[in-house]
């Protein structure tokens, strides 16, 4: 007579818990939160018991849904909104359907969502952003079993593919083109400069290293929100607030600058309606640049001078790696399964616009 089945009953009375609690444990339903005791009674039971998940029974001639996951942290900027369109644009062509994860920059729900990946299990993940750096390792053993691309700051050493870019790069373009329309004392501002936001911090550093390479330095203003905002940022008009309130912060404190940076396009939004506010004109009394030549860029009453990245490349290149992972591992060459790591990079480009001029006194030689 064959051994009796171990059932979820049997190990929910020798851990003390409910049948339920056994399920959801087993079933690693990570939407329910459990103590760490309490998933070690349970696995500790089932394994002392001989316990043998049961194979899921798929319908005869079911086809699995060819699924990819994205993860965002914020989709109140249309930057994300540009990745996205270019990944669904590629990923429609090659029949593949979009699953997408706004981590709104929390680490509870970045990690909850890492966790669905094994259950879910898409045929591919791409990072919109830097992955926070606590979660590295799962992300790393996800990327064994399931293709990863980050679209990434190039400053970051990932062992994933990536689609990278240089920010400190964009940030010296932005000076550059400041300093050659005479602005010697601007001002730039950020959202909060934190250690996981890194990508911001090397924009600032960038536009700083080429002020300070013309002995202008101590010219430059830099205003960064506080840290609770990126926690609010759900709940917010997220960075065109940033751009707004500090720059009437930024004109209580001095009149005496010439031109303002936005670390991006929706910062650069709120510093113009701000200027508008307080009646200064841009570019006359004002110049004012952003980043990321977002669609918006090009609707406002003065288009907007920012910097092309080729956003929407970006995301279509994210899901073409994705497809190069998920093709090698379907094509067996050699007993050994290939190994690669993809690279790709865009040269950001400057784009004038309506919102920079002259300083006052300056004229084109």
């Amino acid at each position: 007579m064959g051994k009796k089945k171990v059932t979820s009953t049997d190990i929910a009375r020798a851990a003390g818990v409910s049948q339920s609690t056994v399920s959801m444990v087993l079933n690693k339903k990570y939407n329910v939160s459990f103590s760490k005791e309490t998933v070690e009674k349970v696995e500790n039971a089932a394994k002392e018991l001989g316990y043998v998940p049961p194979k899921r029974k798929t319908k005869k001639g079911a086809r699995q849904e060819k699924l990819l996951v994205i993860f965002c942290s914020n989709l109140t900027n249309p930057y994300y909104v540009m990745l996205l369109q270019g990944i669904e644009s590629r990923a429609k062509e090659q029949g593949f359907g979009l699953f997408v994860c706004n981590t709104q920059r929390d680490l509870r729900m970045e990690e909850r969502y890492l966790k669905m990946m094994w259950e879910l299990r898409p045929l591919g993940i791409i990072y919109t952003c830097n992955p926070s750096h606590c979660f590295m390792d799962l992300l790393k053993e996800l990327s064994e079993k399931i293709p990863v691309a980050v679209i990434n700051n190039q400053n970051e050493k990932m062992s994933v593919d990536a689609v990278e870019l240089d920010n400190s790069k964009l940030g010296r373009i932005m000076a550059r083109h400041l300093l050659e329309l005479g602005h010697r004392k601007v001002a730039y501002i950020a959202p909060p400069l934190t250690a996981r936001q890194k990508q911001r911090s090397k924009r600032v550093e960038g536009f700083l290293k080429v002020y300070e390479q013309a002995g202008l330095r101590d010219q430059v203003i830099i205003k960064a929100a506080r840290e609770e905002f990126d926690q609010d940022v759900a709940l917010i008009d997220s960075e065109y607030k940033i751009g707004y309130d500090l720059t009437r912060e930024l004109l209580q404190e001095t009149r005496d600058i010439t031109a303002i940076a936005g670390l991006n396009d929706m910062i650069a939004f709120g510093i113009m309606d701000a200027l508008h506010e307080a009646k200064i004109k841009v570019p006359a009394d004002m110049s004012v640049m952003g980043c990321d030549n977002t669609l918006f860029a090009r609707m406002h009453k003065v288009e907007l001078t920012t910097i092309e990245h080729f956003v929407i490349f970006k995301g279509r290149d994210a899901c073409d790696i994705i497809m190069k992972k998920i093709a090698s591992h379907h094509t067996q060459y050699s007993e050994t399964p290939p190994i690669s790591t993809y690279h790709v990079e865009y040269e950001p480009k400057l784009i004038v616009r309506g919102t920079t001029a002259y300083a006052k006194g300056k004229k084109k030689k």
